[in-house]
């Protein structure tokens, strides 16, 4: 059964940081793609960042240059580090895979206070 287990998500004030992981189990096979996305209320879910295999990472323009996405393939896992939060970062985060099919995680919420 597949699993993505998110972690790190919390309650940052304006200006710090939080780090996110996701680790994706369970026979997952060929995996092309691992990143997050996220979803405000009343927003429609959104790219946050994403890394392709051979290493092409994308990002959303907002998220340019405060946040970094790794991957460690070798444990199925991938890390967001988040830099420099403002208010309308918050929102749930979610960890996407993508192989023979795509996979979300349940999500970790983020909130930023001013």
């Amino acid at each position: 059964q597949v699993q993505l287990v998110e972690s790190g998500g919390g309650l940052v004030q304006a200006g710090g940081s939080l780090s996110l992981s996701c680790v994706a189990s369970g026979g997952i096979f060929s995996i092309n793609e691992m990143g997050w996305y996220r979803q405000a209320p009343g927003k429609q879910r959104e790219l946050v960042a994403t890394i392709i295999s051979g290493g092409t990472t994308i990002y959303a323009d907002s998220m340019k240059g405060r946040f970094t996405i790794s991957r460690d393939n070798a444990k199925n896992t991938v890390y967001l580090q988040m830099n420099s939060l403002k208010p309308e970062d918050t929102a749930v985060y979610y960890c996407r895979v993508v192989g023979l099919r795509t996979y979300y995680g349940q999500g970790t919420q983020v909130t930023v206070s001013s």
